[in-house]
């Protein structure tokens, strides 16, 4: 799952100023020296982060300011990426041999595969382990072996905007709490397909086509986990998956979503709903909550011009003979190291700043995307400081209910890697030929069916 694309579109009018850096590496505290009769230079700890939320830098340099004064003998450096550019410097470094220390990220097979992800068992501390809630570290793992420390869980649902949603009759505090079928949501996204008063049309669903977050949404909502399953078996091989196909398609056929729904981008797909022209978005997460709220202030203030929404957090709807399910994982850091290795020591060093920028503190960032806190004493910390409307935390919190975790933490790296291949190669294509109408949902089901056999031997 690459979240980062998607979380760059969200957030991109929120977090420019943080995101607007020099490029270059940035100590935590450029002039520290070694501790007194030290003659050896602090050992230096890189960390590559991005600008998790509007103010994630100032956070940082708080987490890393107090580490210093802890830990003077361990130089901190950090450098803030782009969401757009990041992930390509990232994958070049890890390539070359020579990734940061910490990375954030989620665990990924991928990286395991490298043979440089660092497997920290043995320096997570049982006071570590029983701080973090139940379910959350096992985030970070892969296969049981853990690589990554969570700093929050994100979940992926749908939005709603309050006032078409009210005037199309739509019960949205039932769906929130009880959440919804196929069949539910077309007849609810029928009621809100309309022509506006101006002749523009305005939609019951809107989303882009080129990330894979809604077929993923859907598929999981349809009984599948993902192309394979926990014990790696391939899923996308049967009615399943013809029945998710045709529900996309339909909606394009009957004008709930635009003709042109393939070639949408995400930056497009915010603008339409933030000009009503679409009374549901997908996806949406918890924190766009908090930046239609921020949005609102500016059109009071003739910063911006349009009308102002009310947002309402919505579950994603479920095969009518399927549970439902929240797409959930958790994000944080994850710890490498280099071809040259530079001896245990380093790693832990590396460790110890790892725990520092995902402990109590480090949990504002979980309270700013009010997003699932996954320890403890950050939900101590923060608690009563959140920024999300209460329906909406409370939906947020009823959907986690239904977490479907993530698959890939259970696969064999190979397979990870396989499915990640099938992903861009087989089902990014003809989910958008599907979308356009270029190819039947049975077409595309074939396609994944025998491309399945040829990649899984399944």
């Amino acid at each position: 799952m690459n979240r980062t694309k998607w979380l760059s579109m969200m957030v991109i009018s929120a977090l420019a100023l943080s995101a607007c850096t020099n490029g270059g590496s940035k100590p935590a505290d450029p002039g520290k020296a070694a501790p007194a009769g030290d003659d050896k230079k602090p050992d230096t700890v890189k960390v590559w982060t991005y600008p998790v939320h509007g103010t994630y830098e100032d956070d940082l340099k708080l987490l890393i300011a107090d580490f210093n004064k802890a830990n003077p003998h361990i130089k901190v450096e950090y450098e803030m990426l782009s969401w757009a550019e990041g992930p390509k410097k990232f994958d070049v470094a890890l390539n070359a041999g020579d990734p940061p220390d910490l990375y954030f990220h989620s665990v990924s097979g991928q990286y395991v595969n490298t043979g440089l992800a660092l497997q920290l068992d043995k320096y997570i501390t049982p006071e570590i382990k029983g701080d973090y809630v139940p379910g959350a570290l096992e985030l970070g793992q892969i296969q049981g072996k853990q690589y990554g420390l969570p700093l929050y869980q994100f979940q992926w649902a749908w939005g709603g905007n309050k006032r078409i949603l009210e005037e199309a009759g739509i019960d949205w505090k039932k769906i929130q709490a009880s959440g919804w079928t196929w069949s539910e949501f077309q007849e609810a996204a029928k009621k809100m397909t309309k022509k506006l008063a101006d002749g523009t049309p305005q939609y019951g669903l809107i989303t882009d086509g080129t990330s894979l977050d809604f077929i993923q949404m859907l598929s999981r909502n349809a009984g599948m986990p993902d192309v394979l399953d926990k014990d790696g078996k391939f899923q996308w091989n049967d009615d399943r998956i013809v029945d998710t196909l045709k529900f996309m398609q339909g909606m394009v056929k009957e004008g709930i979503m635009p003709k042109e729904s393939a070639a949408l981008a995400p930056a497009k797909r915010t603008e339409m709903f933030y000009a009503g022209q679409a009374g549901i978005i997908s996806k949406a997460i918890p924190y766009y909550d908090v930046m239609i709220q921020n949005r609102n202030k500016d059109i009071d203030s003739g910063k911006v011009k349009g009308e102002k929404i009310e947002f309402i957090l919505l579950p994603v709807p479920h095969h009518d003979k399927q549970p439902a399910k929240t797409t959930m994982g958790g994000e944080g850091y994850v710890a490498f190291k280099q071809k040259s290795d530079k001896g245990e020591q380093h790693a832990k060093n590396t460790f110890l700043v790892m725990e520092a920028l995902s402990g109590a503190k480090a949990g504002n960032s979980a309270n700013e995307l009010s997003l699932p806190f996954v320890r403890q004493s950050q939900a101590k910390e923060f608690e009563g400081k959140g920024k999300a409307s209460k329906v909406n935390i409370d939906a947020a919190q009823a959907m986690a209910k239904n977490i479907a975790m993530p698959v890939e933490l259970s696969l064999d790296v190979d397979k990870a890697a396989k499915m990640k291949q099938f992903n861009e190669q087989v089902v990014k294509p003809n989910f958008q030929a599907v979308l356009a109408g270029e190819k039947t949902a049975e077409q595309a089901a074939e396609e994944f069916k025998n491309k399945g056999k040829q990649m899984f031997g399944q």
